[in-house]
């Protein structure tokens, strides 16, 4: 199969699909990402984790705005950081899918600190075409690329990744379809590595008494969810997870940060509020491919 070709027309496969891309093709002077990314050609399309610095409100009032846009971006790419611990030791002659790769800043990060091959998979053609140029300018076009596919059903032949990353982008996708597709793609010991917010549904009430939940599905267009459906969808699919951290706490401060902004967009106290309850976790999940050439089905 083709990887390269952005020509075909089964990429988007049903309403909620398109609906998403049009929503990601529509923002395209969303300065709450573009202004933390135009520090060092870094966008991103996911959150931070990590204290940010307290002296940033003490800075006088024509310069604050400025130092918050720079704590965000700096807990962005934080975030980006403990995905990289979690890869592991990852050789140059390794390859790395990112399972919707925005404007391209995991990947990117990938690239610099490993120099191995990345491929990022975006729905969004706006966002491809962005990263597309950022990889140009960055002189790695010929290592990172980005592909018109969809990250449920890719063109790229069985067992053609080392690893798979996906950064807060599993709220839009089926998780039993999306990690039988990882495990295929994953040759045998490889890892897939996901950051992602869900419903906590060990301790929490019924999700559709959780307001906050539904509120942020509506925003981002989106559907979270539940936390054991990860693990269940893992095991599923011959995905073993060999690391899982709870980053809840650590999310919080970049939303604390957030409110504060002149970017803010409202959605900051619904995610504050699930956090600090713990209806909502945000967790960093590794998983190891089984080495047997089939997934276990449980």
């Amino acid at each position: 199969m083709n990887a390269n070709s952005d020509l075909r027309e089964d990429v988007i496969r049903n309403s909620f699909e398109k609906e998403v891309a049009a929503y990601w093709d529509n923002k395209q002077d969303d300065k709450i990402n573009l202004l933390p990314g135009g520090i060092d050609d870094l966008y991103h399309h996911h959150f931070g984790v990590g204290a940010f610095d307290p002296e940033t409100f003490n800075k006088p009032a024509e310069a604050q705005e400025l130092r918050i846009i720079e704590e965000m971006h700096r807990l962005e790419n934080q975030q980006v950081g403990v995905i990289l611990e979690a890869l592991g030791d990852v050789s140059s002659d390794d390859r790395v899918l990112i399972a919707g790769s925005g404007r391209g800043g995991t990947s990117f990060m990938i690239e610099e600190r490993f120099g191995c091959r990345v491929d990022g998979v975006n729905i969004s053609q706006y966002q491809l075409e962005f990263s597309r140029r950022l990889a140009v300018k960055r002189n790695c076009a010929e290592r990172v690329n980005f592909h018109y596919q969809n990250m449920c059903s890719t063109a790229f032949s069985d067992q053609s990744f080392q690893y798979v990353v996906t950064n807060e982008t599993t709220p839009y996708v089926d998780l039993f379809e999306a990690f039988g597709e990882f495990a295929r793609l994953l040759s045998p010991g490889g890892r897939y590595v996901a950051i992602t917010w869900c419903y906590n549904d060990i301790v929490s009430p019924a999700r559709d008494e959780i307001e906050e939940i539904e509120e942020i599905d509506r925003f981002y267009k989106c559907h979270i969810h539940p936390r054991s459906t990860y693990f269940r969808a893992l095991a599923a699919n011959g995905l073993i997870p060999s690391k899982v951290i709870d980053l809840t706490i650590d999310a919080i401060p970049y939303w604390e940060l957030r409110r504060h902004s002149e970017l803010r967009n409202g959605i900051e106290d619904p995610f504050l509020s699930v956090y600090k309850r713990r209806d909502m976790n945000f967790l960093l999940i590794a998983a190891d491919r089984q080495s047997s050439e089939v997934p276990i089905q449980v």
